[in-house]
């Protein structure tokens, strides 16, 4: 009877099996077919796609829900680790508006102002002779030169461990500004990192304990933190590479400093922070409105900065944006709070350009088909050509365009542009192997490409001088003036040789002749040659180098301009 029952039991245990293991026709739960927009997704990341590859993590959110999250890619290339939606990247300058935030909420608390003199809390700035505010810090109009700049040109590699610390010190060693604050827009992090340690001053905890407490912890954004110890281990988080040759290299990042950069985050913790905006539950309705809002300089004008973030506007719509980008990581976030979409993008490679993928995305879900608004360029020079001509390139003979090739000088911020004939097609070079193309929209008029924004050059001639105007974005234009280079000789270099030291930077350089090119030596950095560019004007990897003289006609020292770092003296020792 027992053997009976038991091989009932396994007869019955068998068919059972048989039986799960056949296909259902009414399926308790439907099948995980990709949806139309998921395949167009997945197309458009295909270059991050594949462990080989540094990846990418990717998410939406629409009208309040995450409609699409995934990662592609390889978050560690050593170990073949894929990117999910769950690994952490670092994602750079997007921190930037989490140190605004920080600053607003301790504002509303009585316990600082937004217009507050920064020396109230951090002394250690220098005195320039003029007010410069958490307001002016927060949205890059302070003047103040930017610590990447500052730190590469006194010798230090951005590989290096670079501390908050590092950061005050050779702030406290500066003894100009760029500009008087609340002149200009200029791009700093130096700002954003003085706002941080002001939060960690103020409230008397660190800058990330402040933030994991005051707002992390409550959008539940669990898997997200500021990195201020390059020592930390964090979990399940992705590493940054570069392209190399077929492959790819480590790209180092050792950064102790917080505040313009440093968040460790995920994409659907971005959208956390995103819907915030929309429905806060950290932070005030009049805290969202002021980092929402425009900031103007004191002539009152704006240019399309807010508070941590830029306000742009795409086939138009209005829409909130910051990008990212240290070492191999790329990183954007976009949000349309009138379309109730925001678009998270981070990458873990250096060849990544995630607000392009962005907005293809947009095109996708906003589904517009309205022509992109004409913010590349001046109104009234967009009114002087066709619409065919902004869409549609032309063909210019060579004689045509060699007319415009030929040195190109920009006196306010004193540096130089090169335009040259190759292989049929007009060339802008910036120097040092940093070239675009000019494509022709018309017989004078040219769109440059493979730029970030919108770009347009004009040539022109007024008499026997020649004018290239640049247009940039619908908000600045640059008019620089043809010249010709002067001609090179050892013994005209050799006035130039010497050693120079910047008390700012704590650093000092040496110049020799060799050829008809001067070498620049530091102990830090490699030697490298450069030659002049127009009478006492060189240019070199370090930044644009106009040397002085005294009432003799003496060379007796030089100041350095790299973009970001204007007017930085040296003296001949």
């Amino acid at each position: 009877m027992y053997n009976l029952a038991a091989r009932l039991v396994v007869i019955l245990s068998l068919l059972i099996g048989i039986s799960a293991c056949q296909p259902s026709l009414k399926p308790e739960k439907p099948l995980n077919i990709p949806s139309k927009q998921t395949i167009e997704f997945d197309q458009l990341f295909s270059q991050s796609d594949g462990i080989d590859k540094p990846g990418a993590s990717v998410a939406v959110l629409q009208d309040g829900e995450v409609i699409f999250s995934k990662g592609y890619g390889s978050a560690n290339l050593e170990y073949d680790i894929p990117v999910t939606p769950e690994t952490m990247f670092h994602v750079a300058s997007v921190s930037k508006q989490f140190t605004v935030f920080a600053i607003l909420l301790l504002a509303e608390e009585g316990k600082l102002n937004f217009d507050d003199d920064i020396r109230q809390y951090i002394p250690e700035v220098p005195d320039f002779g003029h007010t410069i505010t958490l307001r002016h810090l927060a949205s890059h109009t302070s003047g103040m030169r930017d610590q990447w700049n500052l730190l590469r040109m006194a010798g230090w590699r951005l590989d290096d461990v670079i501390t908050t610390e590092h950061v005050l010190k050779i702030v406290a060693r500066q003894k100009e500004l760029n500009f008087k604050p609340g002149e200009e827009f200029l791009y700093s992090n130096t700002g954003f990192t003085l706002l941080a340690e002001v939060v960690a001053r103020v409230s008397g905890k660190s800058f990330a304990q402040f933030t994991q407490e005051r707002l992390f912890t409550p959008l539940n954004m669990s898997n997200s933190l500021f990195y201020d110890d390059h020592q930390k281990i964090v979990s399940n988080r992705a590493y940054s590479y570069e392209p190399n040759g077929s492959g790819y290299k480590k790209s180092v990042l050792s950064f102790s400093n917080v505040g313009a950069t440093s968040l460790f985050t995920t994409a659907e913790d971005l959208l956390k922070w995103s819907a915030n905006y929309t429905e806060p539950t950290v932070g005030s309705p009049a805290i969202i409105k002021q980092m929402n809002t425009l900031a103007s300089l004191n002539n009152g004008e704006t240019f399309g900065g807010a508070y941590g973030q830029f306000i742009s506007h795409y086939k138009g719509i209005k829409y909130f944006q910051h990008s990212g980008g240290d070492a191999g990581f790329r990183s954007y976030l976009a949000r349309f709070p009138n379309q109730n979409l925001a678009i998270a993008i981070l990458n873990n490679g250096a060849d990544a350009r995630p607000w392009e993928l962005a907005l293809q995305m947009a095109d996708t879900l906003l589904k517009k088909d309205t022509p992109p608004p004409h913010n590349a360029i001046a109104n009234a020079f967009l009114e002087s050509i066709s619409p065919k001509q902004i869409s549609d390139f032309i063909e210019l003979d060579e004689d045509t365009l060699n007319a415009y090739a030929g040195h190109y000088w920009y006196k306010p911020e004193a540096y130089s542009r090169e335009i040259y004939l190759e292989n049929g097609k007009l060339m802008y070079s910036r120097g040092q192997g940093d070239v675009s193309e000019l494509a022709p929209i018309s017989e004078n008029t040219f769109k440059m490409l493979n730029v970030e924004g919108e770009i347009y050059v004009e040539f022109t001639k007024d008499d026997e001088t020649s004018f290239m105007t640049v247009r940039v974005d619908n908000i600045d234009t640059y008019v620089s003036v043809g010249y010709t280079p002067v001609k090179i000789t050892r013994t005209w270099l050799s006035q130039f040789a010497g050693s120079y030291f910047s008390p700012e930077l704590s650093s000092t350089y040496h110049f020799s002749p060799e050829n008809k090119q001067l070498k620049i030596s530091h102990h830090r950095l490699s030697d490298h040659y450069i030659a002049p560019v127009k009478g006492d004007f060189f240019s070199s990897q370090v930044g644009d180098i106009l040397f002085e003289r005294d009432v003799h006609g003496e060379v007796n020292g030089f100041r350095i301009s790299n973009g970001r770092v204007r007017n930085l003296y040296f003296r001949k020792l």
